[in-house]
């Protein structure tokens, strides 16, 4: 139980010593070896946490916390590939994903470098064919757009990475295709994608862990219906369909050449799937070049992760820092802020990587977690966000945390944009943490109290700044591990699994018979507001019918 550890105890009373303490205090005179000790360097990117609210006995108490924990014999465990997904009995060995090909990672026994290696190497191949206007659909015509059609894990990571790494889709040389996604089950999505496509130019990429997925087969199954209806002859679907799974008899049912199916592995979760064949629609994208470089950061990372010491680890750290805060100021979010437009899908990436993975009640032995486990985690990218909610962030009731992360390149150019961009960024961080004092507001003239009162600023709110020189896939790949490790410190600390989703799993049970009884069927037990809303859809869904 992590509340029965010394030092998860220490640090209650060290909350209570230092929680009134404002940061600006410790930023008054010559503040650099605060920012020299409280800030590194890993893997590409720099972290500045200088503007914490930690003192340095703060931070040994809380390296403490997760050597106590057993952050450090967990991480190893899961870099030797013991099944740390208990309730799954399975391995977590997404980092074997991004690992050189000589490197010695096995699951029960068994290396897994050539099974990776050659599934990368049929990647490398496809993409190559698909980008060069080699591979061609059924009636000849290169290929000019990709749907790939996923939902979660299949769809977060991959569309997040195309989306961030976008300005180098043309860096091969050859014509980038155009990329879609399409993960909801509501008709929308997929009829608003279908109205800009030309079935003879199109790719689907199906990709489903099981083949079995909802909403991910109700749009591949309607895709096939509209390149039959659009005259892909059945013979010719495919040279428009490719697989991603690891079920090929459900893929050669649905139609598909198990040939094009690239297949990954029950070890991997969805959330940390992007750096496997999950990650077609990347290579396709962008190049398998890029991929790779993906891939390399995220090697880089890990390596960082396995070997720095803890007291200068990145992952480690964040992951500390959000303990403290979730645990010790009680503090129910956090907010990511990416300065970047390449980047505003990151925060969405991370709701689903943070708070699938430890948005859990239950320890690891049966028992009830008695400390709060996962925040919740929001944000959209700067400057937006301060034009939106950073009001709430400045001079709400409750304290958020709020994580930077800024190229100082910009993917784009544009002549005196990027400048006050990062001013920008950084000035909310600084804001963030020296606020702003009646006092000041008197001494700058102002003598209206009432608005002095609506002006000040109490300050004292914690930040992380993240930087990276640019946005290159090898810093992006490095980017998404070191979230993916801190998700994992917590999980230790907390004493959890992160690599389950049994929450995932009522709704999707109870929502069969449901789709069942809407079309027509009888009706079965339900309490008494839900069987009112099925009764008014039943009547406006079999008017539409009888229509």
């Amino acid at each position: 139980m992590p509340t029965d550890l010394h030092a998860w105890n220490a640090l209650l009373h060290h909350h209570d010593a230092i929680r009134d303490t404002q940061m600006r205090e410790w930023f008054e005179g010559d503040a650099a070896p605060r920012v020299a000790q409280f800030s590194l360097e890993a893997a590409g990117l720099y972290l500045d946490y200088s503007k914490n609210r930690i003192t340095p006995e703060t931070f040994g108490l809380l390296m403490q916390l997760a050597e106590e924990a057993g952050v450090s014999r967990r991480r190893d465990a899961m870099f030797a590939g013991e099944h740390i997904n208990a309730t799954e009995d399975r391995a977590a060995l997404h980092v074997a994903l991004r690992a050189a090909a000589n490197a010695p990672f096995k699951v029960d026994g068994k290396p897994v470098m050539p099974d990776i290696q050659s599934v990368l190497v049929r990647m490398r191949s496809f993409a190559g064919r698909v980008r060069s206007g080699d591979w061609k659909g059924a009636s000849g015509k290169p290929i000019t757009d990709i749907v790939n059609i996923g939902i979660g894990g299949s769809d977060l990571g991959p569309r997040m990475v195309c989306r961030a790494l976008s300005h180098l889709a043309d860096a091969d040389g050859n014509a980038a295709p155009r990329m879609h996604f399409v993960s909801n089950v509501d008709g929308t999505e997929l009829a608003e994608t279908l109205v800009r496509l030309d079935p003879h130019q199109t790719l689907v990429i199906v990709c489903s862990k099981t083949f079995t997925t909802l909403e991910t087969m109700a749009n591949a199954c309607s895709m096939r219906e509209w390149f039959l209806a659009s005259g892909v002859a059945q013979s010719g679907l495919a040279r428009h369909f490719v697989a991603v799974s690891t079920n090929v008899d459900a893929v050669r049912k649905f139609g598909i050449d198990p040939a094009n199916m690239f297949e990954f592995w029950d070890w991997i979760g969805g959330r940390f799937s992007l750096w496997s064949s999950v990650g077609l629609s990347i290579a396709l994208a962008v190049g398998f070049n890029a991929f790779a470089d993906l891939l390399a950061g995220g090697r880089a990372m890990d390596e960082h992760f396995r070997t720095a010491p803890i007291e200068r680890n990145m992952p480690v750290i964040m992951g500390m820092l959000g303990i403290w805060y979730r645990n010790f100021f009680s503090l129910p979010t956090t907010c990511m802020a990416p300065y970047s437009t390449s980047l505003e899908l990151f925060p969405a990436f991370l709701q689903q990587l943070e708070m699938e993975s430890n948005g859990k009640s239950v320890q690891l032995d049966g028992r009830r977690v008695r400390a709060h486990t996962s925040p919740v985690v929001w944000g959209t990218a700067g400057t937006n966000g301060q034009h939106a909610y950073f009001q709430q962030i400045h001079q709400g009731s409750q304290i958020v945390p709020v994580d930077f992360v800024a190229p100082l390149v910009p993917p784009r150019k544009l002549s005196g944009h990027h400048a006050k961009l990062l001013a920008n960024c950084f000035a909310q961080a600084e804001a963030l943490m020296r606020g702003r004092s009646a006092d000041e507001l008197r001494a700058a003239g102002m003598t209206d109290e009432l608005r002095i009162a609506h002006m000040v600023f109490e300050g004292n709110r914690p930040s992380n700044t993240l930087l990276m020189e640019d946005l290159t896939p090898h810093v992006l790949g490095a980017l998404i591990a070191l979230y993916e490790h801190r998700t994992f410190v917590q999980g230790v600390v907390w004493n959890i699994n992160s690599f389950d989703q049994w929450g995932v799993e009522l709704g999707k049970i109870l929502a069969r018979p449901i789709e069942a009884e809407l079309s027509g069927g009888a009706v079965g037990q339900h309490d008494a507001s839900t069987a009112t809303l099925i009764a008014r859809a039943r009547a406006v869904l079999g008017s539409e019918n009888e229509a």
